[in-house]
């Protein structure tokens, strides 16, 4: 992302201009604008114009708007980032206060005005334009007999780049030609969707998962049809490629495999493997020491309060809510935790990681030390809103 001008006055309001460059930009174009914001960016509007002779003609003006956003729809496909709303500033083709879309893209400047820039908007524009930050270094084919999924992995996202689903005949007594056949039909696919959706050129690795020993037949393959066809993409980048065990050929088996050990130490330097790291280290330590490792917003407030969280693991999603006090509560927790030494990690919904977050409430806290009085409150509500009633186990 290009940070073309920032303007943020003493009282939190103001504006940014940016530049989304890369397909991630719109990932934080995404968290970064809420409900209730002004949104200026170019955009095509169907005017109708009236002759004198009373005859009427549309057409096509590029015009520049700026709208109140009313709803926000990110399509992950496209990458296209689709605003809607009222506009709020005087135009030549557009009435104010009448409806428009904007569609945000790639490499097209857009200037984003908030009432208030809190810590977690201020902190993804500096991400979001830090020429520092990796993209997308690890791809993974995760696959089975018949299916495979291709797989970008980025710092903020898990993107499904092609999913393959082929039938192949079972093996006979006395003729396995035509499940041989159809296998070499199935890896042919999958070695092409590898060449197409992968640029070696960026990723530093690429996993190859699966249960039993369909990895080690692809792998093998893909060589033998990369030196008969001389090709130089796969054969230079051999060292790339890291055969792991998964327990299926669908999406979710990306998350054991994020976790494998050898997989950790070649992905050690992304962000995307620090929050895996986490939230390994969450899971263990709730199985092990239970009095250092809570989940839900109450129990998580509660070890704040009293200074206790090492680490805070939260999810992006919350801070998309459309109630703004709902929000303003997530980043006063997040202020609290680094103000108190914490380290805090926003977890991106659209990363495996972050599903899994998700599916514990959206926040959770591995402590400095244990609260066993914590533990024992096991009752308390979770609910994101109610932070009123305690109910203890009797």
């Amino acid at each position: 992302m290009k940070l073309v001008h920032k303007n943020i006055e003493k009282d939190g309001g103001g504006s940014v201009v940016l530049i989304p460059e890369e397909s991630e930009d719109m990932w934080h174009a995404y968290n970064l604008i809420s409900e209730g914001d002004n949104v200026r960016a170019s955009t095509i509007r169907k005017v109708q114009t009236e002759s004198a002779t009373g005859s009427s003609t549309s057409n096509r003006v590029r015009t520049v708007l700026k709208i109140a956003v009313e709803n926000i729809d990110f399509d992950t496909q496209a990458c296209v980032l689709r605003l809607k709303g009222r506009n709020v500033e005087e135009n030549q083709y557009v009435k104010m206060g009448a409806y428009h879309t904007l569609d945000l893209e790639q490499n097209r400047k857009f200037t984003l005005f908030k009432p208030e820039w809190d810590s977690v908007a201020i902190e993804r524009v500096e991400m979001a334009c830090d020429p520092t930050q990796v993209n997308a270094d690890v791809a993974a084919v995760i696959m089975q007999e018949g299916l495979a999924h291709i797989c970008l992995i980025t710092a903020s996202m898990t993107l499904v780049r092609m999913k393959i689903d082929q039938a192949i005949p079972r093996k006979r007594k006395g003729n396995v030609k035509q499940h041989e056949k159809g296998l070499q039909r199935f890896f042919e696919s999958v070695m092409q969707g590898l060449l197409r959706h992968v640029n070696f050129d960026v990723v530093k690795c690429v996993l190859i998962a699966s249960p039993g020993f369909i990895r080690d037949e692809f792998f093998q393959y893909m060589l033998a049809e990369a030196v008969k066809a001389d090709s130089k993409v796969l054969l230079e980048n051999k060292s790339k490629f890291l055969l792991v065990h998964s327990s299926s050929g669908f999406k979710h088996s990306l998350k054991e495999v994020l976790m494998d050990q050898s997989v950790i130490a070649k992905m050690s330097e992304t962000k995307a493997m620090g929050e895996v790291r986490a939230l390994e280290t969450f899971y263990t330590t709730l199985q092990t020491e239970p009095a250092k490792a809570f989940y839900g917003l109450k129990h998580v407030q509660e070890a704040n309060r009293a200074q206790a969280i090492e680490t805070l693991l939260i999810s992006d999603v919350l801070f998309r809510c459309n109630d703004v006090n709902e929000r303003k509560l997530y980043v006063a927790l997040v202020d609290s935790v680094r103000e108190s030494g914490g380290d805090v990690k926003i977890f991106s919904s659209m990363h495996v990681s972050g599903e899994q977050l998700g599916q514990l409430t959206g926040v959770a806290a591995i402590l400095r030390f244990p609260l066993p009085d914590l533990e024992d409150e096991d009752d308390l509500s979770d609910d994101e809103n109610g932070m009123d009633t305690d109910e203890k186990n009797s």
